[in-house]
């Protein structure tokens, strides 16, 4: 797309930057409001860090800490899933970008789509190849992360394990591991917001509904969920 197709684009399609608007709006913005809220609600995240506290502070307590570099073993398995399949992800839609003509014939056919120029086809596949990006590069960090945390696991003396007593090495260990764990979340959230960016391929207004009602079932499943209760309910002191 050349620099003056580019910007006929922005001059007569209204309609598809409202929609990116609204996304970046509700991508982003979800985003900030969870950071923001969760220092005052109860969320996953707040509870999954204490949980990881009290994990941490027992496995320190152990000298025989196998079970415990399992437990990160696994959880880098399950980050380095969601980055190769990221990266397989980002092939194919490179592979696509390059069949925008065939593509575009084969939406035409379906119902209340919007006929798309090669400009308009080519931008949308660059939004989800944006967008897989950057969740390829929080799964990667993630994974980095948790290799942290097993290191700082490994190279952590004995302390006897007393109710109630985090030391400053639990609490550094524990904030590590969050962080992976923030990251990978992060992650998850742009692939459910991705969901959103493939009804843009149907129809601008397909697009924002999908956008705007991932935000509720996210929010539902962060901040008022059973998995939420479950561990609030035997949620360390």
């Amino acid at each position: 797309m050349s620099l003056s197709e580019f910007f006929s684009f922005l001059q007569l399609n209204t309609t598809n930057l409202l929609a990116i608007g609204w996304f970046l709006l509700c991508y982003r913005g979800y985003f900030h409001y969870t950071n923001r809220k969760s220092r005052t609600h109860p969320t996953l995240a707040f509870a999954m860090h204490r949980h990881r506290r009290e994990w941490i502070r027992m496995a320190i307590a152990r000298e025989n800490r196998i079970a415990d570099t399992n437990i990160i073993a696994n959880l880098e398995r399950n980050v380095s899933f969601f980055a190769s399949s990221t990266l397989l992800i980002l092939a194919g839609l490179v592979t696509v970008l390059g069949s925008s003509d065939a593509v575009t014939l084969v939406l035409a056919d379906v119902p209340f789509s919007d006929p798309d120029s090669r400009s308009e086809w080519e931008l949308k596949v660059l939004v989800l190849i944006c967008l897989f990006i950057y969740a390829f590069f929080k799964f990667t960090w993630s994974l980095r992360q948790y290799g942290f945390v097993a290191v700082m696991l490994g190279g952590s003396r004995v302390e006897a394990s007393q109710p109630g007593q985090h030391s400053p090495v639990v609490e550094a260990i524990a904030k590590m591991a969050s962080k992976a764990g923030g990251n990978f979340n992060n992650g998850l959230r742009t692939y459910y917001f991705s969901m959103a960016v493939l009804g843009w391929f149907i129809n601008a207004w397909i697009f924002m509904f999908l956008a705007a009602l991932i935000v509720p079932v996210l929010y539902r499943r962060e901040f008022n969920s059973e998995t939420l209760r479950t561990l609030k309910d035997i949620l360390p002191e």
